[in-house]
């Protein structure tokens, strides 16, 4: 009997390959999606953390300033600490150095001088390797540096060429704001160090050569036996000449740091992933309907030979599992080979930009793939559940005597209306761990409800029939088959229902951001060009430049206006990552505009202001007219902070803070620049202006001429790489839709061949029961595109008004391509009335007229 069960199972399987594929494909690729998206980041995170160890080392304490550098003086205060057993002082600087006379683009190192001395035990991975022939002095050596393998790498250079060979070091600006020369330095050896490029060498030389003397980056300790951190701490703090302003962290912060800003990131791309799941849910649902439904005699002559209902419904969850089981292990397969290919040709970032500087090797668990194949497997039974309640509920003596056909169950309004109004009221929570829980459930009984609600929907629509069908009987036998049997008509329809409220809700949200993204550009380059050092960036120290060039480009001919731009960072909590401090002309008739929500409050006397992006506002819970206490600590003049505005920004997902220029001088006497905002006179020569600003390097680094229009065709090529992953998941949703409704089509046509018999006697010509059948499929497709469109940009809502705010704390306008839409829509509609006159092309043959036979 159990053999005969198993055959019976596998036989419809096989019988129907394109219906089987259909729940297969879009199983394999729900868990393959999501368990390539979690080997990635894994991967990724597995690799900087080893990066950030072999860089740190173990300390049991960093020091770092909240702004700026560390007095070095503070070393000595806290080595001479009896609970601290080893402090080792360091200077971080983002350097550019170029191959000799090499016209090559000069390559960004970061360069870290450290304690010889102090390596060994705290960080090794840094002790520098002598190249053969070099005397151990050299450790001390000014002008001398220790490559490891990625920045050799990067100067194109191999250990043998190394050995002795000399670089053109540019140092960035210092805080006095001179322009410093390059510098000549030897490479003396490596170090094993992993990540970036990384060039070593001694502190004391790497302060002479930075003309930083005085200032140190970090401070790492280990601690003493049986000491306590905290107490230390508390001893350090309250110790005479402690600055404010000092952080301390433990190790791990930094891998929590970026783990925290790619959560969202990789959280939602695993949750628009595993959406296929939920396609592919429906999609087994409408298979083993539309199968228990073709099978119900023989399901009935199998409950009169002995099976029982639990059998029964033993034997279709059965098949359900199967279809899980090969779907998930093929998804697993899948999944790995696209990291695989992800990690080689992308790197670790998928786009979002968090692991840019690091290419991993492939990283997986066993667990994690159990965990996606065990989600594969629920998804299936989950959708394989009604359809084997109705083989249970099946009335066998009924069925036999051909009086009790096997019906899909219809539910009425208030299942629909319960999970609708739970989807309205799970939507507006906050999140949970800053993941939006509340609201990816809510998405979910959104899709549910609306999927339940099909059948009702349908026969509201359908209540009145067209003037044009009544007149036509072709087109009245469509319309009331469809009115009629309308839970049939959802089962068919319900796979694409699914996928098309994917693809509208993801084509509204990425062009919303797309629309927002372009109007905040808008705002925030405002100037027609922008003068920065070449090869440097927008937010590193490796470019800064002379505050002098300032005033030498406004003197310039040609120039209507020029205005300084500076960016560096803000850590404020160890735990957290560091603010972007957006430094600015916004105060005054040269002012530049932001991209503010509201207009700015004014600010009191006494008070500065700074103007703080949603996310800052959202993290740190700030309101436009409070003080802002947390910033005093960063700076070395005692100041007060008044939260004057909040504005959007699209860039920076944990938070940026903007200042007036004149505040942040005042308070640093930092003149440094990172760019300088130009705006030609009307009618300049472009390229002669370029000309002279170049020739203002004077030998130090060139500068580089960039236009607005430039960063903003770079700023939306970041956006569409970001968004690649989102743009696959639209392309796969279309295709399991198209194809779920082609084989759902397909076999309601196949299992009609009686009716399409009777038909024929009637004296109906095949060409007409064709277009009976075309006018079935048009009207099942036209609602269901209009259902799905509509529960699309329902899920659209969601993920523009709640996710995505939750998820990366920025607020965007909800925007809506009717065209785009329209056009999704008709092309589900045509392809489901073609899959019907398609698969009533090989039903309404010879076959479907001797099928009447079976009933005589």
């Amino acid at each position: 009997m159990l053999a005969l069960l198993r055959t019976f199972s596998l036989q419809e399987l096989l019988h129907h390959p394109w219906r089987t594929a259909s729940a297969l494909l879009a199983v394999v690729l729900g868990v393959a999606l999501g368990f390539a998206v979690h080997v990635i980041n894994a991967s990724a995170l597995d690799e900087f953390s080893r990066a950030v160890r072999s860089v740190q080392g173990q300390p049991d304490l960093e020091l770092r300033a909240m702004q700026g550098a560390l007095p070095e003086p503070l070393y000595g205060l806290v080595a001479r600490n009896a609970a601290v057993a080893r402090a080792a002082p360091w200077l971080e600087a983002a350097v550019q150095v170029q191959r000799g006379e090499s016209t090559a683009p000069a390559v960004t190192l970061r360069l870290l001088g450290g304690d010889a001395l102090q390596l060994a035990p705290m960080a090794p991975a840094l002790m520098p390797r002598l190249f053969e022939g070099h005397d151990r002095l050299e450790l001390f050596a000014p002008a001398t540096v220790f490559l490891n393998a990625a920045a050799l790498q990067a100067l194109g250079l191999s250990e043998t060429q190394a050995a002795g060979a000399r670089l053109a070091l540019r140092p960035p600006a210092p805080a006095s704001g001179a322009t410093l020369p390059s510098v000549a330095v030897r490479i003396a050896g490596t170090v094993a160090a992993s990540g970036p490029p990384l060039a070593m060498m001694d502190i004391g030389a790497a302060q002479e050569l930075l003309q930083r003397w005085g200032e140190i980056s970090r401070i790492d300790l280990l601690l003493a036996p049986g000491a306590d951190a905290d107490r230390l701490l508390a001893q350090l703090r309250a110790a005479p000449g402690w600055p404010p302003g000092v952080l301390a962290s433990v190790p791990g912060n930094a891998q929590q740091r970026v783990a925290q800003m790619s959560r969202a990131y990789r959280v939602n791309l695993t949750v628009l992933a595993l959406v296929a799941l939920f396609t592919g849910a429906f999609l087994v649902f409408s298979v083993l309907s539309l199968s228990v439904a073709r099978r119900a005699p023989q399901f009935a002559l199998l409950a009169v030979l002995g099976l029982t209902a639990r059998q029964r419904l033993a034997l279709v969850l059965a098949e359900s599992a199967l279809l899980g089981v090969l779907g998930s292990v093929g998804g697993i397969a899948l999944g790995l080979g696209l990291a695989a290919l992800a990690l080689r040709l992308l790197g670790g970032d998928l786009g979002g930009g968090y692991f840019g500087d690091v290419q991993p090797a492939l990283q997986w668990s066993a667990g994690a793939a159990l965990a996606f194949a065990g989600l594969g497997l629920a998804a299936t039974l989950a959708g394989g559940w009604w359809p084997a309640r109705s083989a249970q509920r099946l009335p066998a003596a009924a069925t036999l005597k051909g009086l009790g056909a096997l019906q899909i169950p219809e539910a009425g309004a208030r299942l629909p209306l319960l999970l609708l109004a739970a989807s309205a009221g799970l939507a507006w929570l906050p999140p949970i761990a800053g993941i939006p829980l509340a609201a990816y459930v809510s998405v979910a009984l959104l899709l549910l409800g609306g999927m339940a609600a099909l059948p009702w929907l349908l026969g509201r629509l359908l209540a009145r029939l067209p003037a044009f069908a009544r007149q036509r009987p072709l087109w009245l036998l469509a319309f009331e088959r469809a009115r009629r049997m309308r839970a049939s008509a959802s089962v068919a329809v319900g796979g694409v229902v699914a996928s098309l409220s994917l693809a509208v809700a993801l084509t509204v949200m990425v062009d919303s951001f797309r629309g927002s993204m372009l109007e905040w550009l808008d705002t925030a380059l405002p100037a027609p060009a922008y003068v920065r050092a070449a090869g440097g960036t927008s937010q590193g120290d490796a470019g800064l430049l002379d505050a002098r060039l300032l005033q030498a480009l406004r003197a310039l001919p040609g120039v209507a206006r020029a205005q300084p731009q500076r960016n560096a960072s803000l850590a404020l909590d160890a735990r957290q990552p560091a603010l972007a401090l957006l430094v600015r002309p916004l105060e005054g008739a040269q002012a530049q505009a932001l991209p503010w929500l509201s207009p700015p409050l004014p600010v009191p006397p006494g008070l500065i202001s700074v103007h703080v992006s949603e996310a800052a506002a959202q993290l740190y819970g700030l309101q436009p007219g409070r003080r802002w206490s947390a910033l005093q600590p960063a700076f070395p003049v005692h100041a007060e902070f008044f939260v004057a505005g909040i504005w959007r920004d699209y860039v920076r997902q944990f938070g940026a803070v903007a200042m007036d220029t004149a505040d942040w001088q005042r308070l640093t006497d930092d003149t440094r620049l990172t760019e300088i905002a130009l705006w030609p006179e009307p009618g300049t020569d472009l390229a002669a202006l370029q000309a002279r600003i170049q020739a203002l390097a004077h030998g130090a680094a060139p500068l580089e001429w960039v236009s607005s229009a430039g960063l903003r065709e770079r700023s939306m090529r970041i956006f569409d790489r970001s968004f690649a992953v989102t743009y696959w998941l639209q392309a796969v949703a279309i295709g399991i839709g198209l194809f779920g409704i082609a084989a759902s089509f397909s076999a309601q046509v196949l299992a009609r061949r009686k009716e399409f018999g009777l038909l024929g006697h009637l004296g109906l010509t095949r060409r007409q029961i064709l277009g009976v059948v075309a006018g079935e499929g048009a009207v099942w497709s036209a609602l269901g595109a209009l259902a799905g469109t509509v529960l699309g940009l329902g899920v659209a809502v969601i993920l523009v008004h709640v996710v995505n705010p939750q998820s990366f704390h920025w607020t965007m306008e909800l925007r809506l391509p009717w065209l785009r839409l329209a056009l999704l829509a008709l092309a589900v509609t045509a392809a489901g009335t073609l899959a019907a006159w398609l698969a009533g092309r090989a039903a309404a043959g010879r076959d479907a007229v001797l099928a009447v036979k079976e009933d005589w």
